[in-house]
């Protein structure tokens, strides 16, 4: 994932930390990356969403939200930023969220 200075607005009106650049947590598993944003009650921002698909739904503390690396980042910027407008983090807890070039998807648990 780029550090989130390459997400000017999303960063302007969220508290974004990327794991390995301002958490200093780099190396981990998938498993323990998930665990640390649930631990947190942070949601999971990612471009690869199919490794956390199945552990989105295992936990109310957290959600996925699955970024398209086909989109170019200033359209994953603008995205990003209207879902979590649009929705409260505790709306996407529990969910796996896909935003693709046209449509974002939501998986309950």
């Amino acid at each position: 994932m780029q550090p989130r200075q390459f997400f000017p607005r999303l960063n302007g009106l969220f508290d974004v930390k990327h794991i390995s650049i301002d958490l200093k947590e780099s190396g981990l598993a998938d498993e323990h990356v998930y665990r640390f944003a649930a631990k947190a009650k942070r949601l999971l921002v990612t471009f690869n969403g199919d490794d956390f698909k199945e552990l989105a739904t295992t936990s109310k503390e957290t959600g996925v939200i699955s970024l398209s690396g086909n989109l170019p980042l200033e359209q994953l910027d603008k995205k990003l930023t209207a879902l979590l407008q649009r929705r409260t983090p505790k709306a996407l807890y529990g969910k796996f969220t896909a935003i693709t070039g046209e449509t974002e998807v939501s998986q309950a648990a």
